[in-house]
C-alpha cells in the first residue's frame, strides 16, 4: 500500500520494482495489495513479480465502489466478479493466490459475498477466501459458506482489540491471521517522535494517535521497547514484529516499507527469539502504558469491524 497510497507521495515504478524484487530475493514469499491502492499498485506488483510469478503469493481485494475508499463500500456480486477480472489482468497473473473482501458491506448479505467466492474458486479464478476488519459474526457467515483462509484486521503490540475476540475465534476455525500496521503505521520504528512532520498527503495527519501531542505522550512505549531491542541486539521494530511473530504460529504480519534498509532490517525479525518471558515482560510493562488517542478518525473508524 505504501509505495502507492496513503503514506505520502507514490514510489518512482523502477524503484519500487527494484524494492519488491529485492524482497522476494530476500526470502519474501507473500505480497499483499488491493484494488483501492490504485490500478497502479496491482500493475506493479504484478509487473515485479511476474518473472517468479509461481513461486510467490499474492494477496489483492475487492469492496470498495469503483475501488476508492472513499465512497464506500461495494460488494455485489457483479462488482466482485469484476473486480476478479480486472485484478487478474493488471496482476498479469491466471489466478489470485488470495482474494481479501476490504471492508464488510452491510448492504449485501455476507453469504452472498463468500458464494461469489466460492463459485470463482471453481472457476480456477481465485485460490483463497479472505476478510479483512471483519467481526466475529461475519466472519463465521462467511467461513459457513466458503471456508476462511486468512483474516487481515490490524494488529500489533499498541493495537490490541483482536485478542478480545477475533483471534480464539481464529483459532477455533482454524483461519489465518495476517496483522496490517504491525509495525503501527510506524510509530513502532522508534523513527517518529514528536516533532516528526509528515507529507502534507500522509494520513497519518487526521488519525488522533498521531497527533504531536499524543505522540509524545506514546513515546513511553518506544522507550520500553528499546531497551528489550538492546538486550536482543535488534531494534524497536524488530522486536514488535517479534512479538506478533511469537504470539501464534498462524499469525503473518505484513510490514510495508519503502526503504531497502528498512526492508531488511523488517526481515530479520524473523530470526528473533523471544521467549515467554520476554513475551510477558512486554506485555507486563504495555500494561502499564496508558496509549493515547483514537486509531483512526470517528468517519473512518464506523466501517471497522462489522
Amino acid at each position: 500500500m505504501g509505495l502507492s497510497f496513503g503514506y505520502g507521495p507514490a514510489t518512482e515504478k523502477q524503484q519500487a520494482i527494484k524494492l519488491l524484487r529485492e524482497a522476494y530475493d530476500q526470502g519474501v514469499t507473500f505480497f499483499d495489495t488491493a484494488e483501492a491502492y490504485g490500478q497502479a499498485n496491482e500493475e506493479l506488483v504484478g509487473e515485479a513479480l511476474a518473472p517468479f510469478r509461481k513461486n510467490v503469493v499474492i494477496a489483492t481485494k475487492f469492496g470498495f465502489k469503483d475501488g476508492d475508499s472513499k465512497k464506500g463500500q461495494d460488494s455485489r456480486p457483479e462488482r466482485i466478479r469484476a473486480v476478479a477480472e480486472e485484478s487478474l489482468r493488471r496482476l498479469k497473473t491466471d489466478e489470485i493466490d488470495l482474494f481479501y473482501q476490504h471492508r464488510v458491506d452491510a448492504s449485501v448479505p455476507m453469504e452472498d459475498v463468500a458464494g461469489t467466492v466460492k463459485e470463482l474458486i471453481a472457476e480456477g479464478k481465485i485460490k483463497h477466501f479472505g476478510l479483512s476488519k471483519a467481526g466475529v459474526a461475519s466472519i463465521r457467515k462467511a467461513h459457513a459458506v466458503q471456508p476462511v483462509t486468512a483474516l487481515q484486521s490490524e494488529y500489533s503490540i499498541w493495537w490490541r482489540e483482536p485478542e478480545k475476540e477475533i483471534i480464539p475465534t481464529l483459532e477455533e476455525l482454524g483461519i489465518g491471521f495476517v496483522p496490517f500496521s504491525p509495525l503501527g503505521k510506524g510509530f513502532l520504528t522508534g523513527k517518529i517522535n514528536s516533532e516528526t512532520e509528515f507529507d502534507k498527503s500522509d494520513f497519518r495527519n487526521i488519525v488522533p494517535r498521531f497527533s504531536e501531542e499524543n505522540r509524545k505522550a506514546n513515546q513511553a512505549l518506544i522507550d520500553f521497547l528499546s531497551v528489550i531491542a538492546t538486550k536482543k541486539e535488534a531494534t524497536p521494530a524488530q522486536i514488535a514484529l517479534g512479538w506478533l511473530l511469537a504470539q501464534k504460529p498462524w499469525v503473518v504480519p505484513i510490514p510495508g516499507t519503502t526503504k531497502i534498509l528498512r526492508l531488511s532490517e523488517n526481515i530479520r525479525a524473523a530470526n528473533i527469539e523471544l521467549s515467554a518471558a520476554d513475551v510477558d515482560e512486554i506485555d507486563s510493562a504495555y500494561a502499564k502504558i496508558n496509549i493515547q488517542g483514537e486509531r483512526y478518525p470517528k468517519n473512518l473508524q464506523e466501517r471497522v469491524g462489522k
